[in-house]
Protein backbone atom coordinates (compact mmCIF):
# COMPACT_ATOMS: atom_id res chain seq x y z
CA UNK A 1 0.00 0.00 0.00
CA UNK A 2 1.32 3.51 -1.02
CA UNK A 3 1.59 6.13 2.34
CA UNK A 4 -0.30 9.53 2.12
CA UNK A 5 1.91 11.71 -0.08
CA UNK A 6 4.31 8.93 -1.45
CA UNK A 7 5.70 9.15 -4.13
CA UNK A 8 4.01 7.61 -7.13
CA UNK A 9 5.77 4.87 -9.40
CA UNK A 10 7.03 6.38 -12.51
CA UNK A 11 5.67 3.30 -14.34
CA UNK A 12 2.17 3.87 -12.34
CA UNK A 13 2.60 7.60 -13.21
CA UNK A 14 3.06 7.33 -16.96
CA UNK A 15 0.24 5.34 -17.83
CA UNK A 16 -2.35 7.32 -16.01
CA UNK A 17 -0.89 9.97 -17.29
CA UNK A 18 -1.34 8.33 -21.03
CA UNK A 19 -4.65 7.47 -20.33
CA UNK A 20 -5.86 10.65 -18.54
CA UNK A 21 -4.98 12.27 -22.03
CA UNK A 22 -6.39 9.78 -23.98
CA UNK A 23 -10.03 10.42 -21.91
CA UNK A 24 -9.86 13.48 -22.09
CA UNK A 25 -9.57 13.98 -25.77
CA UNK A 26 -11.34 11.28 -26.45
CA UNK A 27 -14.10 12.59 -25.31
CA UNK A 28 -13.90 15.79 -27.16
CA UNK A 29 -13.51 13.82 -30.17
CA UNK A 30 -16.34 12.41 -30.14
CA UNK A 31 -18.30 15.04 -29.24
CA UNK A 32 -16.34 16.55 -32.75
CA UNK A 33 -17.22 12.94 -34.79
CA UNK A 34 -12.99 12.71 -35.03
CA UNK A 35 -12.20 9.27 -35.01
CA UNK A 36 -10.97 8.48 -31.16
CA UNK A 37 -8.08 6.76 -32.68
CA UNK A 38 -6.97 10.28 -33.31
CA UNK A 39 -7.32 11.41 -29.60
CA UNK A 40 -5.30 8.39 -28.54
CA UNK A 41 -2.36 9.61 -31.29
CA UNK A 42 -2.98 13.21 -30.52
CA UNK A 43 -2.79 12.13 -26.68
CA UNK A 44 0.72 10.61 -27.40
CA UNK A 45 1.92 13.61 -29.07
CA UNK A 46 0.89 16.25 -26.33
CA UNK A 47 2.20 14.06 -23.43
CA UNK A 48 5.22 12.94 -25.21
CA UNK A 49 8.72 14.51 -25.91
CA UNK A 50 7.70 17.24 -28.60
CA UNK A 51 5.14 18.78 -26.58
CA UNK A 52 4.76 18.33 -23.03
CA UNK A 53 7.02 16.04 -22.56
CA UNK A 54 5.39 14.35 -19.46
CA UNK A 55 6.22 10.53 -19.56
CA UNK A 56 9.27 9.71 -18.56
CA UNK A 57 9.96 6.00 -19.89
CA UNK A 58 8.69 5.58 -23.10
CA UNK A 59 9.75 2.21 -23.28
CA UNK A 60 7.99 0.75 -20.61
CA UNK A 61 4.47 2.37 -21.95
CA UNK A 62 5.78 0.82 -25.89
CA UNK A 63 6.31 -2.83 -23.94
CA UNK A 64 3.02 -2.58 -21.95
CA UNK A 65 1.51 -1.21 -25.33
CA UNK A 66 2.75 -3.90 -26.67
CA UNK A 67 0.59 -6.30 -25.52
CA UNK A 68 -2.47 -4.94 -26.78
CA UNK A 69 -1.00 -6.04 -30.05
CA UNK A 70 -0.63 -9.63 -28.59
CA UNK A 71 -4.22 -9.75 -27.63
CA UNK A 72 -5.57 -8.78 -30.66
CA UNK A 73 -3.83 -11.33 -32.49
CA UNK A 74 -5.39 -13.56 -30.39
CA UNK A 75 -9.03 -12.35 -30.41
CA UNK A 76 -7.99 -12.40 -34.38
CA UNK A 77 -7.15 -16.02 -34.21
CA UNK A 78 -10.60 -16.59 -32.80
CA UNK A 79 -12.34 -15.15 -35.17
CA UNK A 80 -10.44 -17.73 -38.24
CA UNK A 81 -13.09 -20.17 -38.83
CA UNK A 82 -11.11 -22.05 -41.19
CA UNK A 83 -14.04 -23.60 -42.82
CA UNK A 84 -15.73 -20.46 -43.51
CA UNK A 85 -12.19 -19.09 -44.53
CA UNK A 86 -12.19 -22.14 -47.34
CA UNK A 87 -15.33 -21.50 -48.31
CA UNK A 88 -14.04 -17.89 -49.56
CA UNK A 89 -11.85 -20.28 -51.91
CA UNK A 90 -10.17 -18.36 -54.73
CA UNK A 91 -10.65 -15.05 -54.06
CA UNK A 92 -8.94 -15.20 -50.69
CA UNK A 93 -6.11 -18.04 -51.81
CA UNK A 94 -5.18 -16.05 -54.60
CA UNK A 95 -5.48 -12.14 -53.36
CA UNK A 96 -3.55 -13.64 -50.69
CA UNK A 97 -0.78 -14.95 -52.49
CA UNK A 98 -0.29 -12.41 -54.92
CA UNK A 99 -1.37 -9.03 -53.26
CA UNK A 100 2.07 -8.69 -51.54
CA UNK A 101 4.48 -9.16 -54.60
CA UNK A 102 2.18 -7.48 -56.63
CA UNK A 103 2.08 -4.51 -54.40
CA UNK A 104 5.89 -4.29 -53.56
CA UNK A 105 6.56 -4.20 -57.60
CA UNK A 106 3.88 -1.12 -57.80
CA UNK A 107 5.60 1.02 -54.96
CA UNK A 108 8.92 -0.28 -56.54
CA UNK A 109 7.31 1.41 -60.09
CA UNK A 110 6.42 4.51 -58.06
CA UNK A 111 9.52 5.09 -56.30
CA UNK A 112 11.42 4.72 -59.64
CA UNK A 113 8.85 7.34 -61.16
CA UNK A 114 9.36 9.71 -58.20
CA UNK A 115 13.12 9.82 -58.44
CA UNK A 116 12.98 9.82 -62.45
CA UNK A 117 10.67 13.13 -62.20
CA UNK A 118 13.51 14.59 -59.62
CA UNK A 119 12.01 13.97 -56.44
CA UNK A 120 15.63 12.68 -54.55
CA UNK A 121 13.98 12.36 -51.38
CA UNK A 122 12.76 8.70 -52.67
CA UNK A 123 16.54 8.01 -54.09
CA UNK A 124 18.18 4.64 -52.35
CA UNK A 125 19.06 1.34 -53.28
CA UNK A 126 16.04 -0.12 -51.37
CA UNK A 127 14.17 2.76 -51.00
CA UNK A 128 11.76 1.23 -53.65
CA UNK A 129 11.65 -2.24 -51.77
CA UNK A 130 10.02 -0.30 -48.64
CA UNK A 131 7.79 1.89 -50.33
CA UNK A 132 6.23 -1.17 -51.72
CA UNK A 133 6.02 -3.22 -48.39
CA UNK A 134 4.44 0.15 -46.68
CA UNK A 135 1.63 -0.15 -49.93
CA UNK A 136 1.38 -3.94 -49.38
CA UNK A 137 0.23 -4.06 -45.67
CA UNK A 138 -2.67 -3.31 -43.98
CA UNK A 139 -3.37 -3.03 -40.61
CA UNK A 140 -4.45 -5.77 -38.86
CA UNK A 141 -5.40 -4.01 -35.77
CA UNK A 142 -7.82 -1.27 -37.41
CA UNK A 143 -9.33 -3.36 -39.80
CA UNK A 144 -10.13 -6.12 -37.21
CA UNK A 145 -11.38 -3.65 -34.60
CA UNK A 146 -13.98 -1.92 -37.15
CA UNK A 147 -15.52 -5.20 -38.43
CA UNK A 148 -15.76 -6.46 -35.08
CA UNK A 149 -17.41 -3.00 -34.10
CA UNK A 150 -19.68 -3.06 -36.85
CA UNK A 151 -20.33 -6.36 -36.87
CA UNK A 152 -19.08 -7.21 -40.15
CA UNK A 153 -16.93 -10.00 -39.67
CA UNK A 154 -18.70 -12.51 -40.93
CA UNK A 155 -19.81 -11.46 -44.11
CA UNK A 156 -17.86 -12.44 -47.35
CA UNK A 157 -15.88 -8.75 -47.50
CA UNK A 158 -14.98 -9.88 -43.87
CA UNK A 159 -14.11 -13.35 -44.08
CA UNK A 160 -11.68 -11.95 -47.39
CA UNK A 161 -10.26 -8.94 -45.91
CA UNK A 162 -9.35 -11.21 -42.86
CA UNK A 163 -7.95 -13.85 -44.70
CA UNK A 164 -5.42 -11.20 -46.51
CA UNK A 165 -4.57 -9.78 -43.32
CA UNK A 166 -3.53 -13.44 -42.07
CA UNK A 167 -1.50 -13.62 -45.53
CA UNK A 168 0.12 -10.08 -44.86
CA UNK A 169 1.56 -11.22 -41.83
CA UNK A 170 3.13 -14.16 -43.16
CA UNK A 171 4.17 -12.27 -46.06
CA UNK A 172 5.76 -9.44 -43.02
CA UNK A 173 7.36 -12.33 -41.40
CA UNK A 174 8.92 -13.24 -44.54
CA UNK A 175 9.94 -9.78 -44.69
CA UNK A 176 11.29 -9.95 -41.36
CA UNK A 177 13.56 -12.81 -42.17
CA UNK A 178 14.93 -11.39 -45.79
CA UNK A 179 15.59 -7.97 -44.31
CA UNK A 180 19.19 -8.41 -42.86
CA UNK A 181 20.01 -10.11 -46.05
CA UNK A 182 18.42 -8.11 -48.95
CA UNK A 183 21.82 -8.07 -50.32
CA UNK A 184 22.18 -11.35 -50.36
CA UNK A 185 18.95 -13.34 -49.19
CA UNK A 186 18.97 -17.49 -47.14
CA UNK A 187 16.86 -19.26 -48.01
CA UNK A 188 17.52 -21.26 -45.15
CA UNK A 189 16.28 -18.90 -42.90
CA UNK A 190 12.87 -18.41 -44.39
CA UNK A 191 12.47 -22.44 -44.08
CA UNK A 192 13.33 -22.31 -40.91
CA UNK A 193 10.88 -19.69 -39.91
CA UNK A 194 7.74 -21.56 -41.77
CA UNK A 195 8.88 -24.85 -39.78
CA UNK A 196 8.92 -23.02 -36.33
CA UNK A 197 5.38 -21.92 -37.19
CA UNK A 198 4.50 -25.53 -37.84
CA UNK A 199 5.76 -27.15 -34.86
CA UNK A 200 4.44 -24.55 -32.77
CA UNK A 201 0.80 -24.92 -34.59
CA UNK A 202 0.94 -28.82 -34.34
CA UNK A 203 1.45 -28.64 -30.95
CA UNK A 204 -1.38 -25.88 -29.91
CA UNK A 205 -3.74 -27.88 -32.18
CA UNK A 206 -3.18 -31.50 -30.38
CA UNK A 207 -3.44 -29.41 -26.90
CA UNK A 208 -6.88 -28.07 -28.28
CA UNK A 209 -8.16 -31.41 -29.60
CA UNK A 210 -7.25 -33.67 -26.96
CA UNK A 211 -6.80 -30.96 -23.49
CA UNK A 212 -8.44 -27.94 -23.61
CA UNK A 213 -12.02 -29.44 -23.84
CA UNK A 214 -11.47 -31.25 -20.47
CA UNK A 215 -9.49 -28.11 -19.05
CA UNK A 216 -13.02 -25.91 -20.00
CA UNK A 217 -15.29 -28.47 -19.86
CA UNK A 218 -14.50 -27.91 -15.91
CA UNK A 219 -14.63 -24.38 -15.62
CA UNK A 220 -17.91 -23.67 -17.81
CA UNK A 221 -19.76 -23.06 -15.10
CA UNK A 222 -18.07 -20.28 -13.96
CA UNK A 223 -17.67 -17.94 -16.65
CA UNK A 224 -15.67 -15.44 -14.48
CA UNK A 225 -12.74 -17.21 -14.67
CA UNK A 226 -12.35 -17.95 -19.00
CA UNK A 227 -10.48 -14.62 -19.15
CA UNK A 228 -7.62 -16.53 -17.00
CA UNK A 229 -7.82 -19.32 -18.77
CA UNK A 230 -7.94 -17.51 -22.10
CA UNK A 231 -5.06 -15.37 -21.20
CA UNK A 232 -3.42 -18.46 -19.57
CA UNK A 233 -3.72 -20.51 -23.45
CA UNK A 234 -2.70 -17.27 -25.64
CA UNK A 235 0.72 -16.51 -23.19
CA UNK A 236 1.34 -20.15 -22.82
CA UNK A 237 1.71 -20.51 -26.74
CA UNK A 238 3.36 -17.27 -27.12
CA UNK A 239 6.01 -18.35 -24.49
CA UNK A 240 6.42 -22.10 -26.15
CA UNK A 241 6.94 -20.31 -29.81
CA UNK A 242 9.56 -18.01 -28.28
CA UNK A 243 11.32 -20.17 -26.38
CA UNK A 244 11.36 -23.28 -29.08
CA UNK A 245 14.75 -23.31 -29.35
CA UNK A 246 15.68 -24.10 -25.88
CA UNK A 247 13.25 -26.08 -25.47
CA UNK A 248 14.62 -28.19 -27.79
CA UNK A 249 18.24 -27.65 -26.61
CA UNK A 250 16.91 -29.53 -23.87
CA UNK A 251 16.22 -32.85 -25.71
CA UNK A 252 19.90 -32.29 -27.09
CA UNK A 253 18.57 -30.71 -30.32
CA UNK A 254 20.39 -27.19 -30.57
CA UNK A 255 18.59 -25.25 -33.65
CA UNK A 256 17.95 -21.48 -32.98
CA UNK A 257 14.85 -21.85 -33.36
CA UNK A 258 11.51 -19.19 -32.64
CA UNK A 259 8.64 -16.84 -33.42
CA UNK A 260 7.09 -14.16 -32.32
CA UNK A 261 4.92 -13.56 -29.16
CA UNK A 262 2.24 -12.16 -31.73
CA UNK A 263 2.47 -15.19 -33.71
CA UNK A 264 2.09 -17.04 -30.75
CA UNK A 265 -1.08 -15.49 -29.94
CA UNK A 266 -2.23 -15.64 -33.52
CA UNK A 267 -1.79 -19.44 -33.48
CA UNK A 268 -3.14 -19.44 -29.64
CA UNK A 269 -6.45 -18.53 -30.95
CA UNK A 270 -6.63 -19.80 -34.19
CA UNK A 271 -6.23 -23.51 -32.82
CA UNK A 272 -9.49 -22.93 -30.50
CA UNK A 273 -11.34 -21.29 -33.05
CA UNK A 274 -14.80 -22.32 -33.30
CA UNK A 275 -15.07 -24.58 -30.20
CA UNK A 276 -18.35 -23.79 -27.75
CA UNK A 277 -16.74 -21.35 -25.73
CA UNK A 278 -15.11 -18.98 -28.36
CA UNK A 279 -17.57 -16.59 -28.02
CA UNK A 280 -17.16 -16.24 -24.18
CA UNK A 281 -13.33 -15.92 -24.86
CA UNK A 282 -14.04 -12.92 -27.40
CA UNK A 283 -16.20 -10.66 -24.83
CA UNK A 284 -13.86 -11.21 -21.87
CA UNK A 285 -10.27 -10.88 -23.54
CA UNK A 286 -12.03 -7.60 -25.69
CA UNK A 287 -12.27 -5.78 -22.45
CA UNK A 288 -8.78 -5.91 -21.77
CA UNK A 289 -7.50 -5.74 -25.11
CA UNK A 290 -8.90 -2.37 -25.44
CA UNK A 291 -7.21 -1.13 -22.38
CA UNK A 292 -3.84 -2.09 -23.81
CA UNK A 293 -5.10 -1.06 -27.39
CA UNK A 294 -5.52 2.35 -26.02
CA UNK A 295 -2.17 2.65 -24.51
CA UNK A 296 -0.30 1.24 -28.18
CA UNK A 297 -2.16 4.08 -30.08
CA UNK A 298 -0.89 6.65 -27.15
CA UNK A 299 2.57 4.97 -27.37
CA UNK A 300 2.75 5.01 -31.09
CA UNK A 301 1.81 9.34 -30.84
CA UNK A 302 4.78 9.68 -28.23
CA UNK A 303 7.28 8.76 -31.45
CA UNK A 304 6.13 10.62 -33.68
CA UNK A 305 8.65 13.20 -34.24
CA UNK A 306 8.31 17.26 -34.93
CA UNK A 307 8.65 17.33 -38.72
CA UNK A 308 11.88 18.30 -39.64
CA UNK A 309 10.88 20.49 -42.67
CA UNK A 310 7.89 19.99 -45.36
CA UNK A 311 9.55 17.74 -47.10
CA UNK A 312 8.92 14.99 -44.78
CA UNK A 313 5.30 15.69 -45.23
CA UNK A 314 4.93 15.83 -48.51
CA UNK A 315 6.89 12.25 -48.74
CA UNK A 316 4.23 11.21 -46.29
CA UNK A 317 1.57 12.20 -48.47
CA UNK A 318 2.78 10.64 -51.41
CA UNK A 319 3.51 6.90 -49.23
CA UNK A 320 -0.57 7.45 -48.13
CA UNK A 321 -1.58 7.91 -51.99
CA UNK A 322 0.51 5.13 -53.06
CA UNK A 323 -0.92 2.46 -50.09
CA UNK A 324 -4.65 3.91 -51.78
CA UNK A 325 -3.75 3.68 -55.60
CA UNK A 326 -2.17 0.26 -54.71
CA UNK A 327 -5.82 -0.49 -53.41
CA UNK A 328 -7.44 0.11 -56.71
CA UNK A 329 -4.59 -1.31 -59.09
CA UNK A 330 -3.68 -4.18 -57.12
CA UNK A 331 -6.59 -5.45 -54.65
CA UNK A 332 -9.38 -4.37 -56.40
CA UNK A 333 -8.95 -6.13 -59.98
CA UNK A 334 -7.23 -9.50 -57.79
CA UNK A 335 -10.60 -9.83 -55.73
CA UNK A 336 -12.59 -9.30 -58.71
CA UNK A 337 -10.50 -11.64 -61.33
CA UNK A 338 -10.46 -14.04 -58.79
CA UNK A 339 -14.36 -14.37 -57.95
CA UNK A 340 -15.73 -11.35 -55.95
CA UNK A 341 -17.96 -9.31 -57.34
CA UNK A 342 -17.67 -5.98 -58.08
CA UNK A 343 -19.09 -4.20 -54.75
CA UNK A 344 -17.40 -6.83 -52.60
CA UNK A 345 -14.44 -6.51 -54.36
CA UNK A 346 -14.20 -2.37 -54.09
CA UNK A 347 -15.45 -2.69 -50.15
CA UNK A 348 -12.58 -4.91 -48.95
CA UNK A 349 -10.36 -2.75 -51.40
CA UNK A 350 -11.57 -0.05 -49.72
CA UNK A 351 -11.72 -1.03 -46.11
CA UNK A 352 -8.13 -2.11 -46.48
CA UNK A 353 -6.30 1.46 -47.43
CA UNK A 354 -4.16 1.96 -45.10
CA UNK A 355 -0.43 1.39 -43.56
CA UNK A 356 -0.12 -1.56 -41.39
CA UNK A 357 2.03 -1.39 -37.80
CA UNK A 358 4.49 -4.34 -38.91
CA UNK A 359 5.12 -1.17 -41.68
CA UNK A 360 7.13 0.73 -39.06
CA UNK A 361 9.07 -1.56 -37.38
CA UNK A 362 10.29 -2.80 -40.79
CA UNK A 363 10.86 0.67 -41.44
CA UNK A 364 12.83 1.22 -37.91
CA UNK A 365 14.87 -2.12 -38.57
CA UNK A 366 15.80 -0.92 -42.34
CA UNK A 367 16.54 2.56 -40.77
CA UNK A 368 19.26 0.38 -38.27
CA UNK A 369 20.30 -1.23 -41.21
CA UNK A 370 21.30 1.28 -43.21
CA UNK A 371 19.11 0.67 -46.06
CA UNK A 372 16.98 4.21 -45.27
CA UNK A 373 17.46 7.35 -43.55
CA UNK A 374 15.13 8.86 -40.56
CA UNK A 375 13.76 11.08 -42.92
CA UNK A 376 11.86 8.14 -44.41
CA UNK A 377 11.32 6.08 -41.24
CA UNK A 378 9.38 9.76 -40.53
CA UNK A 379 7.46 9.96 -43.27
CA UNK A 380 6.02 6.34 -42.79
CA UNK A 381 4.83 7.21 -39.14
CA UNK A 382 2.96 10.14 -40.77
CA UNK A 383 1.33 8.29 -43.40
CA UNK A 384 0.81 5.84 -40.66
CA UNK A 385 -1.36 8.43 -39.00
CA UNK A 386 -2.65 9.98 -42.30
CA UNK A 387 -4.15 6.67 -43.37
CA UNK A 388 -5.56 5.41 -39.66
CA UNK A 389 -7.54 8.81 -39.37
CA UNK A 390 -9.27 8.45 -42.97
CA UNK A 391 -9.91 4.29 -42.72
CA UNK A 392 -12.94 4.56 -40.55
CA UNK A 393 -14.39 7.51 -42.96
CA UNK A 394 -13.71 4.85 -46.03
CA UNK A 395 -14.22 1.94 -44.16
CA UNK A 396 -18.34 3.40 -43.59
CA UNK A 397 -18.00 5.49 -46.76
CA UNK A 398 -16.99 2.65 -49.03
CA UNK A 399 -20.79 1.21 -50.52
CA UNK A 400 -21.32 5.17 -51.59
CA UNK A 401 -17.95 5.38 -52.84
CA UNK A 402 -18.53 2.30 -54.97
CA UNK A 403 -22.26 3.73 -56.15
CA UNK A 404 -20.32 6.95 -57.08
CA UNK A 405 -17.70 4.79 -58.85
CA UNK A 406 -20.04 2.71 -60.36
CA UNK A 407 -19.99 3.67 -64.37
CA UNK A 408 -16.49 4.63 -64.46
CA UNK A 409 -15.79 0.81 -62.98
CA UNK A 410 -18.18 -0.49 -65.16
CA UNK A 411 -16.29 0.76 -68.60
CA UNK A 412 -13.04 -0.84 -66.89
CA UNK A 413 -15.05 -4.28 -67.94
CA UNK A 414 -16.36 -4.95 -63.93
CA UNK A 415 -19.77 -5.75 -64.72
CA UNK A 416 -22.59 -4.65 -62.32
CA UNK A 417 -22.82 -6.98 -59.40
CA UNK A 418 -25.59 -8.91 -58.13
CA UNK A 419 -27.99 -9.05 -55.20
CA UNK A 420 -24.74 -7.95 -53.09
CA UNK A 421 -24.02 -9.51 -49.40
CA UNK A 422 -25.48 -6.91 -46.91
CA UNK A 423 -22.65 -5.67 -45.06
CA UNK A 424 -24.56 -5.84 -41.48
CA UNK A 425 -23.38 -8.83 -39.16
CA UNK A 426 -25.16 -11.85 -40.27
CA UNK A 427 -27.30 -13.11 -37.92
CA UNK A 428 -28.03 -17.06 -36.38
CA UNK A 429 -31.30 -16.83 -38.31
CA UNK A 430 -33.03 -18.15 -35.52
CA UNK A 431 -36.38 -16.95 -34.95
CA UNK A 432 -36.68 -17.59 -31.01
CA UNK A 433 -33.40 -17.06 -28.66
CA UNK A 434 -33.50 -18.30 -25.18
CA UNK A 435 -31.61 -16.63 -22.96
CA UNK A 436 -30.41 -18.43 -20.11
CA UNK A 437 -31.54 -22.46 -20.27
CA UNK A 438 -33.40 -22.78 -16.27
CA UNK A 439 -36.66 -24.37 -15.05
CA UNK A 440 -39.05 -22.34 -16.93
CA UNK A 441 -37.02 -22.61 -20.26
CA UNK A 442 -36.81 -26.37 -19.83
CA UNK A 443 -39.95 -26.85 -19.43
CA UNK A 444 -41.02 -24.30 -22.36
CA UNK A 445 -38.58 -26.15 -24.18
CA UNK A 446 -40.79 -29.36 -23.61
CA UNK A 447 -43.97 -27.19 -25.12
CA UNK A 448 -42.52 -26.09 -28.26
CA UNK A 449 -41.15 -29.84 -28.73
CA UNK A 450 -44.54 -30.99 -27.60
CA UNK A 451 -46.57 -28.70 -29.64
CA UNK A 452 -44.59 -26.66 -32.32
CA UNK A 453 -41.52 -29.17 -33.21
CA UNK A 454 -41.01 -26.67 -36.27
CA UNK A 455 -40.00 -23.96 -34.11
CA UNK A 456 -37.54 -25.86 -32.44
CA UNK A 457 -35.21 -25.67 -35.71
CA UNK A 458 -35.26 -21.93 -35.65
CA UNK A 459 -34.26 -22.02 -31.90
CA UNK A 460 -31.05 -20.36 -30.60
CA UNK A 461 -29.94 -21.36 -26.38
CA UNK A 462 -27.80 -19.21 -24.85
CA UNK A 463 -26.24 -20.15 -21.72
CA UNK A 464 -23.06 -21.43 -19.82
CA UNK A 465 -23.82 -24.30 -18.45
CA UNK A 466 -21.99 -27.20 -21.44
CA UNK A 467 -23.45 -30.00 -19.90
CA UNK A 468 -26.96 -29.58 -21.33
CA UNK A 469 -25.83 -28.65 -24.56
CA UNK A 470 -25.83 -32.27 -26.02
CA UNK A 471 -28.99 -32.96 -25.23
CA UNK A 472 -30.47 -29.69 -26.14
CA UNK A 473 -29.13 -30.18 -29.62
CA UNK A 474 -30.02 -33.18 -29.82
CA UNK A 475 -33.93 -32.30 -29.52
CA UNK A 476 -33.67 -30.02 -32.60
CA UNK A 477 -32.54 -26.77 -31.73
CA UNK A 478 -29.07 -24.91 -31.82
CA UNK A 479 -27.07 -23.97 -28.91
CA UNK A 480 -24.27 -21.04 -28.02
CA UNK A 481 -21.84 -21.12 -24.99
CA UNK A 482 -21.57 -18.14 -23.09
CA UNK A 483 -22.76 -15.77 -20.68
CA UNK A 484 -25.81 -14.33 -21.99
CA UNK A 485 -25.44 -11.59 -19.73
CA UNK A 486 -22.69 -10.02 -21.69
CA UNK A 487 -23.89 -8.05 -25.02
CA UNK A 488 -20.70 -8.06 -26.58
CA UNK A 489 -20.89 -12.20 -26.31
CA UNK A 490 -24.51 -11.92 -28.31
CA UNK A 491 -23.31 -9.57 -30.43
CA UNK A 492 -20.77 -11.70 -31.55
CA UNK A 493 -23.07 -14.67 -31.84
CA UNK A 494 -25.65 -12.23 -33.91
CA UNK A 495 -28.97 -12.15 -32.20
CA UNK A 496 -30.02 -9.09 -33.57
CA UNK A 497 -31.94 -10.83 -36.52
CA UNK A 498 -33.83 -13.20 -33.68
CA UNK A 499 -37.56 -12.14 -34.23
CA UNK A 500 -37.84 -13.42 -30.24
CA UNK A 501 -35.58 -12.59 -27.25
CA UNK A 502 -37.00 -14.52 -24.19
CA UNK A 503 -35.39 -14.21 -20.98
CA UNK A 504 -36.74 -16.92 -18.05
CA UNK A 505 -34.06 -16.53 -15.60
CA UNK A 506 -35.55 -14.62 -12.75
CA UNK A 507 -33.40 -11.69 -10.77
CA UNK A 508 -32.50 -13.84 -7.64
CA UNK A 509 -30.62 -16.64 -9.88
CA UNK A 510 -28.78 -14.50 -11.91
CA UNK A 511 -25.51 -12.43 -11.51
CA UNK A 512 -24.18 -9.60 -12.06
CA UNK A 513 -27.35 -8.69 -14.17
CA UNK A 514 -31.21 -8.33 -13.75
CA UNK A 515 -33.88 -8.45 -16.20
CA UNK A 516 -34.41 -4.44 -16.12
CA UNK A 517 -30.53 -4.36 -17.46
CA UNK A 518 -31.04 -6.87 -19.90
CA UNK A 519 -34.11 -5.50 -21.10
CA UNK A 520 -32.31 -2.00 -21.33
CA UNK A 521 -29.41 -3.96 -23.46
CA UNK A 522 -31.19 -6.15 -25.44
CA UNK A 523 -33.82 -2.95 -26.62
CA UNK A 524 -30.12 -0.99 -27.84
CA UNK A 525 -28.77 -4.30 -29.42
CA UNK A 526 -32.04 -5.81 -31.26
CA UNK A 527 -34.12 -2.72 -31.88
CA UNK A 528 -36.78 -4.34 -33.94
CA UNK A 529 -36.64 -7.96 -31.62
CA UNK A 530 -39.95 -8.88 -29.81
CA UNK A 531 -38.37 -8.38 -26.09
CA UNK A 532 -40.15 -11.00 -23.37
CA UNK A 533 -38.66 -10.67 -19.85
CA UNK A 534 -39.35 -11.69 -16.24
CA UNK A 535 -40.16 -10.08 -12.74
CA UNK A 536 -40.00 -11.23 -8.76
CA UNK A 537 -42.12 -7.69 -8.39
CA UNK A 538 -45.09 -6.31 -9.70
CA UNK A 539 -43.60 -2.54 -9.43
CA UNK A 540 -40.44 -3.80 -11.84
CA UNK A 541 -42.44 -4.59 -14.40
CA UNK A 542 -43.04 -1.21 -15.47
CA UNK A 543 -39.74 -0.35 -15.59
CA UNK A 544 -39.20 -3.03 -17.62
CA UNK A 545 -41.47 -2.09 -19.87
CA UNK A 546 -40.45 1.27 -20.20
CA UNK A 547 -36.82 -0.05 -20.27
CA UNK A 548 -38.29 -1.46 -23.73
CA UNK A 549 -39.42 -5.00 -22.89
CA UNK A 550 -42.89 -5.88 -25.02
CA UNK A 551 -44.55 -8.82 -21.82
CA UNK A 552 -43.35 -8.71 -19.05
CA UNK A 553 -44.46 -11.76 -17.17
CA UNK A 554 -44.50 -12.73 -13.09
CA UNK A 555 -44.02 -16.02 -12.51
CA UNK A 556 -46.01 -16.06 -9.05
CA UNK A 557 -48.92 -14.97 -11.18
CA UNK A 558 -49.00 -16.97 -13.53
CA UNK A 559 -48.23 -19.64 -10.92
CA UNK A 560 -51.78 -18.28 -9.01
CA UNK A 561 -53.38 -18.99 -11.97
CA UNK A 562 -52.73 -21.85 -12.75
CA UNK A 563 -52.73 -23.26 -8.80
CA UNK A 564 -56.61 -21.66 -8.41
CA UNK A 565 -58.95 -24.29 -9.93
CA UNK A 566 -56.52 -26.71 -8.18
CA UNK A 567 -57.20 -25.14 -4.79
CA UNK A 568 -61.07 -24.69 -5.20
CA UNK A 569 -61.50 -28.29 -7.07
CA UNK A 570 -60.39 -28.86 -3.27
CA UNK A 571 -62.38 -27.21 -1.59
CA UNK A 572 -64.94 -28.58 -3.26
CA UNK A 573 -64.04 -32.11 -3.12
CA UNK A 574 -63.19 -32.52 -6.70
CA UNK A 575 -59.49 -32.30 -6.57
CA UNK A 576 -59.70 -35.71 -7.74
CA UNK A 577 -61.69 -35.50 -10.85
CA UNK A 578 -59.46 -32.26 -11.61
CA UNK A 579 -56.10 -34.16 -11.51
CA UNK A 580 -57.65 -36.48 -14.26
CA UNK A 581 -58.96 -33.87 -16.14
CA UNK A 582 -55.47 -31.66 -15.99
CA UNK A 583 -53.67 -34.91 -16.97
CA UNK A 584 -55.58 -35.27 -19.76
CA UNK A 585 -55.55 -32.26 -21.40
CA UNK A 586 -51.82 -31.41 -20.07
CA UNK A 587 -50.20 -34.92 -19.28
CA UNK A 588 -49.14 -36.23 -16.23
CA UNK A 589 -45.70 -33.74 -15.18
CA UNK A 590 -44.17 -37.31 -13.90
CA UNK A 591 -44.07 -38.39 -17.38
CA UNK A 592 -42.51 -35.02 -18.75
CA UNK A 593 -38.57 -35.60 -20.49
CA UNK A 594 -37.88 -32.40 -19.94
CA UNK A 595 -33.79 -31.44 -20.70
CA UNK A 596 -33.32 -30.47 -16.76
CA UNK A 597 -35.86 -32.93 -15.11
Amino acid sequence: MFMAGAEVPPLIEDIGVCLLAAGILSVVFTKLRVPTIAAFLAGGVIVGPVLMGVVSDREVIATIAGLGLILLLFLIGLEIDLRKLLQSGKPLVLTGLLQFPLCVAFGFAVTWGLTSAGWDSFAGQYTGIYVGVVAAASSTLLVVKLFIDTGQLDTTVGRVSLGVLIFQDVWAIVVLALQPNFADPQVGSILLTFLDIGIVAGIAMAMARWVLPHFFHWIARLPELMLVAALGWCFGIGILGAKLGWLLGLAGLHVDMHISLEMGALIAGATIAGKPFTYELMSKVSAVRDFFVTLFFVGLGMTIPAPDGLDVLLMACALAATCLAARLFVFLPLMYFTGMDRRQSFVGATRLAQISEFCLVIAYIGMNLGHVGDRFVSSVIFAFVITALITPLLFKSADAIHDTLASLLKLLGMKDPAAAESGRHQAVGAELVILGFHRVASSLFHEIEKTRPTLLARTLVVDFNIKLHAEIEKRGAKVKYGDFSNLETLHHIGIEGAHVLLCTVPDDILKGTSNLKMATALRKLAPHATIIVNALRTQDAKAMYEAGADYVYLQRVETAHALLPAVEAALAGELKGFIEDHQFRLGNPLDRAEVLP
